[in-house]
């Protein structure tokens, strides 16, 4: 069996596990203290991979072990020099600057006088790859691999503890791409839901829920030089409200509309949305994207609306929508028909649904109106003029 040596939280590990969900190649993890009971031919480094035919103590390289041939960049030399590329530079570039800002931000280590410069470089590096991102998906090719696993990673303590949403607006390239990986399984299998950083608080804030969870008074501790220290310091992230909670929850029943849409022809599920809507405590709006021009291959451009429906996830369960694509390559528009709980615009409501919304034009819409009812009726239909727009395929947000 492959064994997998690490202490809790590691973020390190994640990378590893993340690539092992995407092979399928199981691994069991064995809790493990830094320099303690891990075997000595690991050289006191965690993590570190133990299996029938080889022996390894670096992050990179057990994430490597653990990928599949696609994740490693297939069979094309090129992509597979890019994939190392990227790995290279998360790791070695931009993972000690993260930290070095992380750390001292949060109050997990006393060393203060390397934050700025690290929070500068951080900030430069995040700039460079908010435009390499303009037009690309993933980092290497059109299909998620260790580059992507390994930089997702490094962004994530950045995203959890320190990028404000004064700060991370200004990457909107990067916000989409790492929502839209972290909203994948196979990460959110790993590392859970990812909370993004509202604020940036101090560890001293957690003390209390660190304590009880290790049964145990420590004293405040410098952080040690290895890298690996501060994997596992960062401060518990407090559950977050729904933003829904303020709106009154009416006398629709959105996840009974959605199974009857489901299970049901549109000639009846559209006239069981119109004689279930609580138009009192609920509202319908239409969007259209702002930049067509911008929009080039169109399984691109489903990306950008499946994307979106990933990172709006927690709207789920107060919010259905129909977004369709139009046209054809490098000549499509997008455009959708959302409902949601309250009449305000929904997504100014959470920090974390904040990053497509403003690419699009929102209308909110009449709904006793006879052309808001035949929107919907086509919408939902994926059926009807659509105003000379010729269809395309759409995408159903449920």
């Amino acid at each position: 069996m492959t064994k997998l040596y690490s202490n809790e939280d590691n973020y390190r590990t994640y990378k590893a596990l993340i690539a092992s969900k995407y092979s399928g190649k199981s691994v069991s993890v064995v809790p493990t203290e830094l320099g303690k009971s891990c075997p000595k031919k690991f050289f006191g480094q965690i993590p570190a991979l133990e299996s029938s035919n080889v022996n390894l103590f670096e992050s990179n390289g057990i994430a490597y072990y653990l990928s599949n041939a696609q994740l490693r960049g297939g069979n094309d030399e090129s992509l597979q020099s890019q994939v190392l590329q990227w790995v290279s530079y998360a790791s070695a570039d931009l993972w000690p600057a993260v930290f070095a800002w992380v750390l001292p931000a949060t109050g997990c280590s006393s060393v203060k006088h390397t934050m700025e410069p690290a929070k500068n470089q951080v900030k430069s590096s995040l700039t460079l790859l908010n435009d390499y991102l303009l037009t690309r998906t993933y980092l290497v090719g059109e299909r998620i691999t260790l580059a992507d696993i390994c930089m997702a990673v490094t962004l994530l303590p950045l995203y959890q503890h320190v990028l404000e949403p004064s700060i991370r607006d200004q990457y909107g390239n990067v916000n989409r791409y790492f929502m839209t990986l972290t909203h994948q399984k196979q990460f959110s299998d790993v590392i859970g839901k990812v909370e993004l950083c509202t604020t940036v608080k101090q560890a001293a804030q957690h003390a209390e829920t660190k304590t009880k969870k290790k049964e145990k008074k420590e004293t405040k501790k410098e952080v040690p030089a290895e890298d690996d220290a501060g994997d596992d310091l960062m401060p518990a992230m407090p559950k977050p409200k729904d933003p829904f909670e303020k709106f009154p929850k009416g006398k629709f029943d959105m996840d009974d509309f959605k199974r009857f849409y489901s299970n049901n022809p549109e000639d009846k599920s559209i006239p069981y949305f119109w004689e279930k809507l609580d138009k009192e405590n609920y509202s319908i709006w239409y969007c259209e994207y702002k930049y067509p021009e911008e929009l080039t291959q169109v399984f691109m451009s489903c990306n950008l609306i499946s994307g979106m429906f990933q990172r709006l996830d927690r709207m789920r369960k107060n919010a259905f929508a129909s977004m369709i694509l139009f046209g054809e390559d490098h000549k499509s528009t997008i455009s959708g028909i959302w409902v949601w709980r309250g009449h305000e615009l929904a997504f100014p409501l959470s920090d974390d649904w904040t990053i497509d919304y403003e690419s699009y034009e929102w209308k909110k819409l009449n709904a006793d109106d006879e052309k808001t009812k035949l929107l919907v009726k086509e919408y939902f239909s994926w059926e009807g003029e659509f105003d000379g727009k010729k269809f395309n395929q759409g995408k159903i947000f449920k």
